[in-house]
């Protein structure tokens, strides 16, 4: 059974950063293609940041600003997240897909966390 499980969000203020985490059991995070999404109240999922065989990719929103470290121990997931703001407010969520490619496109994905939530204060 696979199972994602986010933690580190809170409450901080604009400019700060954040690092989330996403443990992850039942597959190999490095076999398995792993992304961060977000959903803001009144708006859809969108994707953040993803990883997997080949690259990484970032949405165009969070680029420069957020990454995942490449020195993620075993079959866990971080995102590191600076210079926040308060457009960045949201719940966070990990998922994982089958597929070793990771994307930026919630359809893509087969397994997710239950989210961990953000708030940017300005």
């Amino acid at each position: 059974q696979v199972q994602l499980v986010e933690s580190g969000g809170g409450s901080v203020q604009a400019g700060a950063s954040l690092r989330l985490s996403c443990v992850v059991s039942g597959v190999t995070y490095r076999r398995a293609g792993m992304g961060w999404f977000r959903q803001a109240p009144g708006k859809e999922r969108e994707g953040v940041a993803a990883t997997g065989r080949l690259t990484t990719y970032y949405a165009d929103s969070v680029k420069g600003r957020f990454t995942i470290p490449p020195d993620n121990v075993k079959n866990t997931v971080y995102l590191q997240m600076n210079s926040l703001k308060p457009e960045d407010t949201a719940m966070y969520y990990c998922a994982a897909t089958k597929s070793a490619y990771g994307s930026l496109h919630q359809s893509d994905y087969n397994y997710w966390g239950q989210g961990t939530q953000v708030t940017v204060s300005s």
